[in-house]
């Protein structure tokens, strides 16, 4: 059974063909710049595979209640010419099958507990460090949306005492994307986080921000495993920085199995950067699976 993969991002827009195992058979990569100029290539992509379905992970914010009127739609996003565009509605009248719609970080989630590093969860967290933050919460072996769906990455966090960076978000300066996010780190320092490495500096500053960050959502949420993917995260020197500086937030408040072997409760992401096409499989199946 073949499924069709749309892992929609603001820089680019990646299409695959997998199916209900996680088998990836191919993919490719769109820009994304306009619905006019970006959708036409999607759908001539998908429209001769004879998938069963469609699962789309998409930058957001979007609405994901489906029993409202703007369900499928991404709504008040920077990328100013897709305000609005109706995701669900384009691609279920131009393919004519079923359509699975969450957040990116969602399918990434769903991925990662479907096929990776979260296999056989109920409770866990992902979370993408990279041109922007955001997060996707497993509660109780379901995806948390509510009146619309997480924004981790805008939590107001304590500024370290030797930062004076005034934070890079426009809407809360001092949030975990506007401290601790790629453009962030460049603006910061006056390169980019990959140009960095060899400087310990950025790295104990970047794990203060994210460590500060888990450690509320581990008090608030209380996952059994935290996966951290995204390109800040491909600097692997970060999670031990990372675990420890968790350890000191908590000050010994929880004790657990899994703050036992942190090592293994703070992990990268585990499907080889393919998180998010695997979890936009699994939301077509599921999609499959409603109707």
């Amino acid at each position: 059974m073949l499924y069709g993969a749309l892992e929609a991002g603001g820089t680019k827009m990646v299409c695959a063909i997998g199916d209900e195992t996680g088998k990836i058979y191919e993919q490719i990569s769109v820009p994304t710049k306009t619905p006019e100029d970006t959708m036409p290539a999607i759908i001539d992509y998908f429209k001769d595979k004879d998938i069963r379905a469609l699962g789309i992970g998409c930058f957001g914010p979007i609405d994901v209640d489906k029993a409202s009127p703007s369900y499928g739609h991404i709504l008040r996003t920077p990328k100013l010419p897709w305000i609005d565009f109706d995701m669900v509605g384009t691609m279920k009248k131009a393919l004519g099958v079923p359509v699975g719609f969450d957040t990116d970080v969602d399918g990434s989630l769903l991925g990662e507990v479907t096929w990776g590093a979260a296999k056989g969860l109920s409770d866990a967290l992902y979370i993408t460090i990279g041109t922007g933050v955001g997060g996707g919460i497993l509660s109780g072996g379901k995806v948390v949306h509510g009146m619309m769906h997480p924004e981790l990455g805008h939590m107001k966090l304590v500024k370290h005492e030797s930062d004076t960076y005034e934070g890079k978000c426009p809407y809360h300066g001092t949030c975990l994307e506007g401290l601790a996010a790629g453009p962030a780190i460049e603006a910061r320092w006056g390169k980019p986080a990959k140009e960095l490495v060899d400087n310990a500096e950025v790295w104990e500053l970047e794990s203060f921000y994210i460590a500060q960050a888990l450690a509320n959502l581990i008090l608030t949420l209380s996952p059994k495993k935290i996966i951290l993917g995204g390109g800040v995260m491909h600097q692997l020197q970060l999670f031990p920085l990372i675990r420890k500086k968790v350890l000191k937030e908590l000050n010994g408040y929880l004790v657990t199995k899994e703050l036992d072997d942190i090592d293994s409760y703070i992990i990268p992401a585990g499907c080889n950067d393919d998180q998010g096409i695997l979890g936009a499989i699994k939301l077509a199946m599921d999609a499959e699976a409603d109707v």
